[in-house]
């Protein structure tokens, strides 16, 4: 809020109020429009006089390249303004913050929110990537969220972003050392490959509470960057497979080793394919249409392949919905898809068996289908719905345990084996999380008692 006796600046046609932050030559404030609609913006504001040679090329580049760019996860640039003091950017305001402030007000992200947030920033960075444009500094504080109540990542502030083609390299150190990559620093020569990197921090700090390189002083991040030894990831909270694959390679100290951008756009963690969109809806139905019509054509092993597709895309449709009563109509108009709804979470590769394990394998059938009910359990757990996902997966392991045991050698038993694995990391990252809430309750109220006790203590001194 303003300090007293101190006035945002003047700009035709807005009311600029609350300061939302500012940087080295750049302060950016809340604003409205004066017109009817009394539209809500962020004015970014930069001090003409702050302003060195290097500053002005970049801002020129912020300019022209926010000028071209309109993506659901990178924040609009509506109008840029100026008068004899001051550069005006006037920006989409997100109303929920940075994402910094939103994992330390929750301390970590349970995997499924970040791999959400993920999924939001590849399809920026994708979009990027396609135009030969990279950001440069890349970090929580530039990622902004679009609510508090359903939040979707915008990616901001393209201060030191440059036009680059995979195989340009540049020279200039640029972005915030916590989050830059080790050849920007010990090198001085870098490519694109850079972000990459960048995202891996990002994406550790999300789910560990901070970043790799975290340190007491800068010679100790110094060191640490210069340090020739891997990134080691902690053991807790436990993490699915491909998330702990996916951060290995992105953490990776020689650019050349580190995960390519199309790898990591296609990563089985990122799967921007079937990442929740306004499109998903209709690529689900699109995908039922033909499973229907190999089904009346007799070609079930085809029409079965098809509704598991459409099933990856009628799920993330579910998560891009908003209203209740939508995502009911969902679920109804998707009756098309037999009994597959009652599948969704488990392997894809385990679908296709299904039919066989209804003639061969009842027992083993019902158990899939209690790990099913506990993957939708934890999907719409909160509070204490979390622990009875966690007793349907306990359940479900034990009886899956002791079939895995009787199957024979074979691509079923293999399929079983992984989905187990799959099913018990996901047991005990919810078992850990479950503990997490109940330490933290525990926390606040031994706070609030201490608070009773000192207010206490103070009114006996009185």
């Amino acid at each position: 809020m303003a300090r007293p006796g101190w006035a945002p600046p003047r700009l035709d046609g807005f009311v600029l109020t609350e300061r939302l932050g500012s940087g080295t030559y750049a302060t950016v404030y809340k604003a409205y429009s004066k017109k009817d609609t009394r539209e809500v913006v962020a004015i970014k504001c930069v001090a003409k006089k702050s302003l060195n040679k290097a500053s002005v090329e970049n801002l020129l580049t912020e300019i022209e390249i926010l000028k071209g760019i309109r993506h659901p996860h990178i924040v609009q640039l509506k109008d840029f303004q100026w008068d004899s003091d001051n550069i005006y950017l006037i920006m989409e305001f997100c109303a929920g913050g940075d994402l910094s402030r939103f994992i330390h007000a929750r301390r970590i992200l349970p995997e499924k929110v970040a791999r959400v947030f993920m999924q939001q920033l590849a399809s920026a960075l994708q979009f990027l990537h396609e135009r030969n444009i990279s950001h440069l500094d890349l970090k929580p504080q530039n990622i902004l969220l679009s609510s508090l109540e359903k939040p979707h990542l915008k990616l901001a502030d393209f201060g030191f972003a440059q036009h680059m083609s995979p195989w340009d390299e540049k020279h200039v150190l640029r972005g915030s050392p916590l989050y830059m990559a080790p050849e920007m620093v010990c090198q001085r020569q870098y490519d694109a490959r850079v972000d990459l990197w960048s995202v891996g921090v990002i994406l550790y700090e999300a789910l560990f509470g901070k970043p790799p390189f975290a340190s007491r002083s800068f010679l100790e991040l110094e060191e640490k960057i210069r340090s020739n030894r891997a990134i080691e990831l902690p053991s807790r909270p436990p993490l699915s497979r491909d998330c702990r694959d996916l951060l290995n390679r992105l953490l990776e100290r020689d650019p050349t080793r580190r995960i390519s951008f199309q790898d990591f756009f296609a990563h089985p963690w990122v799967d921007l394919e079937h990442m929740p969109s306004g499109e998903s809806l209709a690529r689900a139905t699109a995908l039922v249409v033909q499973a229907v019509q190999k089904d009346q054509e007799g070609d079930t092993t085809a029409a079965l392949s098809l509704y598991c597709k459409a099933l990856d895309f009628f799920v993330p449709a579910l998560h891009y919905e908003v209203d209740a009563q939508r995502k009911e109509a969902i679920k109804a108009g998707s009756s098309d898809l037999p009994v597959m709804w009652k599948w969704a979470g488990l392997s894809p590769q385990l679908l296709p068996l299904i039919p066989e394990m209804a003639r061969e394998k009842p027992r083993l059938l019902a158990a899939l289908e209690v790990a099913a009910a506990a993957m939708a359990k934890e999907e719409e757990a909160s509070g204490g719905g979390e622990q009875d996902a966690l007793d349907l997966y306990q359940h479900c392991l034990e009886e899956l345990l002791l079939l895995l045991a009787a199957e024979p050698a074979g691509r079923r038993r293999d399929l079983l084996h992984t989905e187990i694995q799959n099913l018990m990391a996901r047991a005990e990252y919810l078992k850990e999380q479950i503990k997490m809430r109940e330490s933290r309750w525990e926390a606040e109220g031994l706070d609030r008692e201490g608070l009773s006790e000192s207010v206490q203590s103070s009114c006996t001194l009185q």
